[in-house]
């Protein structure tokens, strides 16, 4: 399937300022099955490009004139392949073991341990992950605006809403309960008719089938394996190591954020 997308990021200061440095995750992975066939980051100042150590095309920008307003603009074309049962052919650079050590949005304390045990058992399949997806879509209600990017798995459990992200972290904190393998994915999903956003994010999580040993990706907040709708952005530990924007600044005052994301398809 070919995506569309555009990903604008406006941030308006209420007072000029004289230094910016923003670390950009925002050109899709080159994975097995998504093509790149056009792409471009847009942005005022300087762009430094780079691999991050999980394997992610990432750029360092920096503004050193007064500003007020920083505009950036993703936009191109990626063509995504179809993928059984969310099996990914590439196994990755970084040894599974890597994505076994939870960081702070993906700690699990006694409720999201004992979550896990309920739902999850030692060695899962792929059938198994789907009915944790399952669960957590059940217990943490989809509600925009519930929390925020900082609010770990824990706390999104106990509040029984959020986003994809924490759908996300609570599904890799209940592998990591178990010694699962599981990681981030930040990216983009084709919408279709439904109102659901176009940015999204789900996980990746480490299985042993009969017939299959690698990773398999999980779009946790549609409890369904992720496929040619899905465009890969990052992957990392959680939200902080995959974001597709963050940074420091000095000066400005107080910020606004608008952030539009329009994704179409088109089967190939």
């Amino acid at each position: 399937m070919k995506l569309h997308i555009r990903h604008e990021t406006v941030y308006r200061f209420t007072a000029p300022s004289t230094y910016i440095i923003q670390q950009l995750r925002l050109t899709p992975r080159r994975d097995a099955h998504q093509r790149i066939l056009s792409w471009q980051l847009q942005a005022p100042g300087r762009q430094h490009e780079f691999l991050d150590a999980c394997g992610n095309l990432c750029h360092i920008l920096t503004i050193t004139e007064r500003h007020d307003e920083v505009r950036i603009v993703a936009a191109g074309s990626v063509d995504v392949a179809p993928l059984e049962r969310g099996r990914l052919a590439d196994p990755g650079g970084l040894s599974p073991l890597v994505f076994t050590v939870p960081g702070r949005l993906t700690a699990a304390d006694p409720e999201v341990a004992a979550f896990a045990s309920r739902h999850l058992r030692p060695g899962a399949g792929s059938s198994d992950l789907l009915a944790l997806a399952e669960a957590i879509r059940a217990s943490v209600v989809y509600r925009n605006g519930a929390t925020e990017v900082t609010t770990p798995a824990s706390d999104a459990l106990r509040l029984g809403e959020g986003v994809c992200q924490d759908h996300a972290h609570l599904f890799i904190a209940c592998c990591h309960v178990h010694g699962i393998p599981a990681r981030y994915v930040s990216g983009y999903i084709d919408p279709g008719d439904t109102s659901h956003a176009a940015s999204h994010a789900w996980a990746d999580a480490w299985v042993e089938d009969v017939d299959f040993s690698g990773w398999v990706s999980i779009d946790v907040t549609h409890a369904c394996f992720a496929g040619e709708s899905h465009c890969r952005l990052a992957i990392g530990r959680d939200y902080d190591s995959a974001s597709p924007v963050r940074g420091v600044r000095h000066g400005g005052g107080s910020e606004t954020l608008d952030v539009h994301v329009e994704v179409s398809s088109k089967r190939a």
